[in-house]
């Protein structure tokens, strides 16, 4: 939803200033990287077109801004990573495939794809929650599923939600426990572990 104010204040040296919605309310920052034509410099009383958005530290600030006569700025649309998208799908057919031919047993598959769909509508429901402002699932949570076999769910997530996707250090820690999990399964598929399994079934 956008919204128009007029500038308050300008700042060209630091290329910052501040907006007065013309509906009301706290005034709003504006960075000249959020104007769709940067050439152009706002002048105080202009008005102005904007979305609002969230900085780093939680802040409101002004995005997709663009000042009388200038054109809204056109994001394209965000394509799925092929081979992010790719990965769930070869893993579990691989793990299909060993279940064939008795490497694993049914109920690991079965485990895979059902903490897949779990751990899918986890990050569905987180993502919704922080659009919304509620309570969101901790990010262990998220992290524990994945490596306890749902991470192919999260990976589908995070491409086709496109939620945590971005940050970095979640995303670091995500690929951690996917190699964690796939030594795990690497492992039962020796003879130790495959006893280790059956031990754990009987």
């Amino acid at each position: 939803m956008r919204s128009k104010g007029k500038i308050a204040s300008w700042n060209d040296d630091k290329g910052y200033g501040f907006i007065t919605p013309l509906a009301g309310g706290k005034q709003i920052f504006i960075h000249v990287s959020a104007l769709s034509n940067r050439n152009r410099r706002p002048e105080v009383n202009e008005v102005v077109s904007y979305s609002v958005s969230k900085d780093k530290q939680g802040r409101p600030c002004a995005a997709n801004a663009t000042l009388a006569g200038d054109k809204p700025i056109k994001k394209a649309p965000k394509k799925s990573s092929k081979t992010a998208m790719l990965i769930p799908v070869v893993f579990l057919a691989a793990i299909g495939v060993s279940t064939a031919t008795g490497n694993l047993s049914k109920i690991l598959l079965i485990g895979y794809v059902v903490l897949s769909l779990v751990t899918f509508v986890a990050y569905a429901i987180d993502k919704s929650a922080a659009q919304r402002g509620a309570w969101r699932t901790s990010e262990g949570t998220l992290l524990f599923l994945g490596l306890a076999g749902g991470w192919p769910g999260a990976l589908m997530a995070q491409e086709v939600l496109r939620h945590k996707s971005k940050k970095q250090s979640f995303r670091a820690t995500f690929w951690i426990t996917v190699l964690m999990n796939g030594a795990a399964l690497a492992w039962l598929h020796t003879d130790s572990g495959r006893a280790a399994l059956t031990g754990l079934l009987v």
